[in-house]
């Protein structure tokens, strides 16, 4: 990396316009100052860049430009969504907990910052929005990998897999399949099916069930409202939001069936801004090395305030 990428990489973070250079110009000398536009140090001691585009530090350190500016600001931003999802986010007694969020403050005890939540964000893509803007550092928030916000975000190596996984309403779905196994109507499933909006599942659901009636919700309690009333057939999430209904509500196993999808995944990463590489290989690190593992069952048996 050049003198010159670097500073665009860390003028980019920071929001402020770089400086154009002619095409010909010649690179900037070796340990060329940090722009004015990078945050400085408290002690206002000056950052050079090597000719490796590594940032040095007042102490001496060397430092991929991310974290730099993250160290510079004395704190890690992560975005959350705004609407609790226990057990992984939720408010309790004025603080945010959850395991999302302790995974959060592990990754900024390694990096010696304080962590900041932004949950401006009040659907999953915007907070997909909120990172790809620059408004965070990172996003730990039960977000799904997706095709279409690979393209604007990167995403670490999954920190939970699930399967996909259905909740039907008994009496419409027996409605439906008019004698039918559940698996072959699953097959070809054409009945309703509801989903939060704006969220993985509402884009896994246009490939999972090309022939279904979408039905988008604003809430998964929406969804679930309309399940219970009969106004939708099924309703599609993660195993552990539809498994949570049953555990949460014995009785609702009267009205209500789960369906895994045991050959559809869904699995949950940490989310990256997609221009600072060092800082995914980072976080891929701090989970292979993390000895806490989520699965389905660690997750149900979570707290939930």
């Amino acid at each position: 990396m050049t003198c010159a990428t670097c500073t665009a990489l860390l003028v980019a973070t920071s929001g402020v316009p770089a400086p154009a250079f002619a095409a010909d110009t010649a690179p900037p000398a070796p340990a060329a100052r940090v722009p004015a536009a990078v945050p400085t140090p408290a002690s206002g001691a000056a950052l050079v860049v090597t000719p490796t585009g590594l940032v040095q530090m007042p102490d001496g350190r060397l430092l991929a430009p991310e974290f730099a500016r993250i160290v510079n600001r004395g704190e890690l931003v992560v975005a959350v969504l705004g609407v609790d999802q226990p057990p992984f986010f939720e408010e309790h007694n004025g603080q945010l907990v959850g395991l999302d969020i302790d995974l959060a403050k592990e990754l900024a005890q390694k990096l010696n910052v304080k962590v900041r939540f932004n949950r401006d964000a009040m659907t999953f893509d915007g907070v997909v929005s909120l990172l790809a803007k620059g408004q965070a550092d990172l996003a730990v928030s039960k977000l799904s990998r997706t095709l279409p916000r690979t393209e604007i975000i990167s995403f670490s190596e999954p920190y939970l897999r699930l399967n996909r996984a259905l909740l039907l309403n008994r009496v419409k779905f027996a409605q439906l399949a008019h004698g039918r196994p559940v698996p072959e109507v699953i097959r070809s499933y054409d009945g309703t099916l509801g989903v939060v909006a704006k969220s993985s599942y509402a884009e896994y659901a246009l490939s999972n069930f090309p022939h279904a009636k979408l039905m988008s919700y604003p809430t998964w309690d929406a969804v679930l409202k309309a399940l219970n009333d009969g106004d939708i057939t099924a309703a599609f999430r993660d195993e552990f939001e539809v498994k949570r209904v049953l555990k949460s509500d014995p009785t609702a196993s009267l009205r209500l069936r789960v369906v895994t999808l045991k050959d559809l995944e869904d699995t949950l990463a940490v989310a990256v801004n997609i221009t600072e590489p060092a800082l995914l290989t980072f976080v891929n690190q701090f989970l292979a090395d993390r000895a806490k593992r989520l699965d389905v069952a660690a997750v149900l048996q979570a707290p939930s305030y």
